[in-house]
């Protein structure tokens, strides 16, 4: 198995865990928001000690780094911020599963944005797929309160879907401009900044907006370290996978999360999946990969 592969199934693994804490925490005390924060908050200081630290015991030196990597990060950065508000949010409203089924529309999203955006030509297969995806997001946008498809669980679960494609779009180019074939240095260095900035920049947001957070944040910050923790793990595997392959091929493979989260829903949320949502996972899963497959070939 390659080493891709690997740490793609790895990301999807320790994001799966981080999602899971962080629903924990948002049906607590916690907002969305210093949910979110709290991933940053601890993963920062951990990354720059550990980047630290290998650039001093090792032959490693810092790369050069081009003038593009700065928007691609900060680009990348703000719109995850933005993309795990959503998620956080909707695991509120929905199942921990479907909540993450509906962050994979990220896949479909980038094929359709890069057909609107840039004029990409969709082969007839790989439109008959995604029409196949949109009819299992009007399976998963059903909400349980009723209220049709067209609800705001559905609107928050699309836009995460649209803010991670955005991200993995700029956390690509990123690693992209750095020069140096040290997969763990260009992933460290990336990860370092990009977190570093998130965590001063959701800290400010909490300061002038929800200060009373930053301190639930910290008087929990047993859960909240794990969030910490995970998604340094996780960050720190998609971004040494997209240094490595084409994103869209990283983007199959960490698919893997729906079934991650599917089990992770029903063994220890003990949420129970109606037909309806399985078969509009299934339908959004199979339109994910094989428009990811059919647009690497």
């Amino acid at each position: 198995m390659e080493l891709w592969v690997i740490l793609a199934i790895t990301a999807a693994a320790a994001q799966t865990i981080r999602f899971a804490i962080q629903k924990v925490l948002a049906g607590v005390a916690l907002s969305p928001a210093a949910t979110t924060w709290a991933r940053f908050l601890w993963s920062a200081p951990v990354v720059i000690v550990i980047m630290t630290a290998y650039i001093a015991v090792t032959p490693a030196t810092l790369p050069n780094v081009k003038p593009s990597f700065w928007p691609y990060a900060l680009s990348g950065g703000a719109t995850q911020i933005l993309a795990t508000i959503c998620t956080v949010t909707l695991f509120k409203r929905r199942s921990f599963a479907v909540g993450i089924t509906f962050k994979k529309t990220e896949v479909m999203l980038t094929a359709l944005a890069g057909f609107v955006i840039l004029g990409d030509l969709l082969d007839p297969l790989g439109a008959a797929f995604i029409a196949l995806g949109f009819i299992g997001v009007m399976l998963l946008s059903k909400a349980p309160e009723g209220g049709g498809i067209f609800n705001k669980s559905a609107a928050i679960g699309l836009l995460s879907g649209i803010f991670f494609a955005l991200s993995a779009i700029g956390y690509r180019g990123a690693v992209l401009a750095i020069d140096s074939a040290d997969t763990f240095l260009v992933a460290g260095l990336t990860l370092a900044f990009v977190a570093t900035a998130q965590a001063l920049a959701l800290g400010l947001w909490l300061v002038l907006r929800e200060p009373g957070q930053i301190s639930e944040t910290l008087k929990g910050w047993r859960k909240s370290s794990l969030v910490g923790v995970f998604s340094l793990i996780g960050s720190w595997c998609w971004f040494a996978a997209f240094s490595l392959q084409n994103a869209a091929y990283v983007f199959a493979v960490g698919q893997i999360e729906l079934i991650f989260s599917l089990a992770m829903g029903v063994l220890f949320f003990r949420e129970k999946t109606s037909p309806r949502e399985l078969l509009g996972m299934g339908l959004l899963t199979i339109s994910i990969t094989t428009v990811t497959l059919i647009g690497s070939t």
